[in-house]
């Protein structure tokens, strides 16, 4: 997993910057693709990966493309994000990628629609690849938007949880049954609490939507929901999920202590993607948290057994417990490459070929994107990893909508949500209303 900002603000960011791939419609799959894939040439791609073992990981991958591919040289540049991506895209030319990876998958909608990257279906179609026999159901749908395909899946993310078991045993919990449905989750987080003054000694879990991970796209995957009807409206007011989910987690935070003293005791907490995280410090017993975070309790040398398990579902879903949220990285090739050919032929390797992605998910621990790549016998993982596996593969597992506005959508949402568990918002009704409105309104100005 790469070490990139916290979901919530990276979110904000990237919708910031989206508004540069609106006006990169500078080509497409079928006016630009005439190279020859097997002629001697280089092609450029740009990723986000930036950790020295994440770098490597990549090299190591493109390497072995190079050599399956001999007359193509790849020209790797790391450590890009999503605004100095849509600047290239924006500005075209010789100097810009070919190939660009981007962990900001809730602006797919954004990309496709807007012809920030090319249409990929010329070259599927051309290659004959069955997309419903290589990847999951889910990641099809998170790297396509009405319709059309700009992206493919380039391994991807599984959330769960994470639980301190020493702290189950002297809780009295029993460290082999972790809570499956939020009422039991609220018992645990309790007994997992030690106050200390006015503030704690151990928190059981933390749930502000500051904190991290805990955002409001993570919590509604445990609940069946639709973020839009089938016109396309927003369906946050009329879907009771959405007021379920946001009823049940200001209870959480109320029960634990009230946001103010769970936000103050929040700015105590280290860097998510350092040694003293919250959870390897001990300071919460119990963290939603991706896959990754394995190889991070690895390097941080806790002091204590760590348990994984999927996250609780809501209490009348109790049969559909095991699922979760998804997300991932995704590769795309740029819209005025004069080498789209070729670099198709990079993206239809990373992406699809088995070895090649377990190669790579074994080098960056994450997980596979392919079906294939799911259930090889050359994973190597921690024993705990396949819980993450098996969420992955769960049917009921879900990630968020694309919208023609990326991630904005889900800003409007949080925004109201935020408010709400403050105490800011005496009527959820209407927030919930006024929210669906305002997300409508943000999506035709787009349209």
């Amino acid at each position: 997993m790469p070490v990139r900002p916290r979901r919530a603000v990276a979110a904000l960011a990237a919708t910031a910057s989206v508004a540069l791939f609106a006006s990169a419609c500078t080509g497409s799959a079928n006016n630009a693709a005439s190279d020859d894939p097997k002629a001697e040439t280089t092609i450029t791609f740009w990723h986000g990966w930036s950790a020295p073992a994440e770098v490597k990981a990549i090299q190591d991958n493109v390497a072995r493309f190079e050599k399956a591919h001999p007359n193509i040289k790849v020209k790797v540049v790391g450590n890009i994000n999503d605004d100095k991506l849509g600047q290239a895209l924006r500005a075209g030319g010789s100097n810009g990628p070919d190939v660009v990876a981007s962990f900001t998958t809730a602006n797919v909608g954004k990309f496709c629609s807007s012809g920030a990257l090319a249409d990929l279906k010329p070259f599927v179609e051309k290659s004959r690849l069955d997309l419903d026999k290589i990847f999951p159901k889910v990641l099809q749908e998170y790297t396509q938007f009405e319709g059309k395909r700009c992206t493919l899946p380039l391994l991807s993310d599984a959330y769960g949880l994470y639980y301190n078991k020493d702290a189950f045993k002297k809780a009295g919990l029993d460290p082999e049954a972790p809570p499956k449905t939020w009422s039991e989750f609220t018992e645990v987080a309790k007994k997992l609490t030690k106050t200390k003054g006015d503030s704690y000694e151990q928190l059981g879990f933390m749930p502000n939507y500051l904190g991290y991970e805990t955002v409001v796209s993570h919590y509604m995957s445990q609940w069946n929901h639709k973020y839009f009807d089938g016109n396309g409206k927003s369906n946050v007011a009329k879907d009771p999920a959405f007021a379920e989910m946001m009823t049940y987690q200001k209870s959480l935070v109320d029960t634990l202590g009230g946001f103010r003293k769970l936000d103050k005791y929040r700015t105590t907490f280290g860097d998510e993607w350092g040694a003293k995280h919250p959870f390897h410090t001990g300071q919460v017993a119990m963290q939603l948290d991706g896959e990754w975070r394995l190889n991070f309790v690895k390097n941080a040398k806790v002091g204590f057994e760590v348990g994984v398990a999927p996250l609780p579902v809501a209490d009348d879903e109790v049969a559909e417990y095991g699922k979760g949220y998804l997300s991932g990285t995704i590769m795309g090739i740029a819209p005025q490459s004069r080498k789209q050919n070729a670099a198709w032929e990079l993206v239809k390797y990373m992406t699809t070929d088995t070895e090649a992605v377990v190669n790579f998910a074994n080098d960056i621990g994450n997980v596979p994107s392919t079906l294939e790549a799911l259930k090889s016998p050359n994973l190597k993982f921690d024993e705990r990893f396949k819980t993450f596996l098996d969420i992955a593969r769960h049917p009921r597992s879900t990630t968020s909508d694309g919208a023609v506005n990326g991630s904005g959508y889900q800003e409007t949402l949080s925004d109201l949500a935020q408010k709400y568990e403050k105490g800011q918002v005496p009527d959820l009704k209407k927030g919930l209303a006024d929210t669906a409105t305002q997300i409508d309104r943000d999506i035709a100005a787009v349209k």
